[in-house]
């Protein structure tokens, strides 16, 4: 009898191109969901409004983040937030890489990087750095439709730090 492997749920929609242009709405969590990326703080009424302070690991998945579209010229993070044991980020992913060079724009093919290869990779760069393997495997996304929606993302980023007891992640 052969042991069979768990199958993980499918988590991409299916049918749909993740290298196509557009704006999703990423969450990556901490393996075991551990507080490891920092503290949110000021949720007492002496400090507003609450933000989270960064921890060693915290401050290197933020500087790897704003290096996505010096590596990936196509994608962009418009807005995230790291919070104690995830991120959340809109990744957007333009139709060409424009480019300065000896003072001159230029405008690179597109690319067929995927929002997974993305993702992969900028997980790779943090486990490397801090030599601790810290992220659940794979990772969450929403395909962002309208302008409503985004708005709506947004404003959930914006607040997460002060709504971080009634997050569905939050563990003490």
């Amino acid at each position: 009898m052969q042991n069979k492997l768990p199958s993980r749920k499918q988590t991409r929609l299916k049918g749909y191109d993740y290298t196509s242009t557009g704006y999703y709405f990423i969450t990556i969590c901490t393996k075991g969901r551990g507080n490891i990326l920092g503290d949110v703080v000021g949720c007492d009424a002496f400090i507003a409004p609450p933000f989270v302070e960064l921890s060693e690991y915290g401050l290197v998945v933020d500087k790897y983040i704003n290096r996505i579209s010096s590596m990936y010229g196509e994608f962009y993070v418009d807005k995230y937030i790291i919070m104690p044991n995830h991120i959340h980020m809109i990744l957007v992913k333009i139709a060409f890489d424009i480019t300065q060079e000896h003072g001159v724009m230029k405008a690179s093919r597109p690319t067929s990087a995927s929002i997974s290869s993305v993702i992969r990779s900028l997980k790779t760069m943090i486990t490397k750095e801090i030599k601790v393997r810290v992220w659940q495997t794979s990772f969450h996304d929403h395909i962002i439709r309208d302008e409503k929606d985004y708005h709506r993302i947004w404003q959930y980023i914006d607040t997460n730090p002060a709504k971080w007891q009634d997050d569905r992640y939050y563990t003490i």
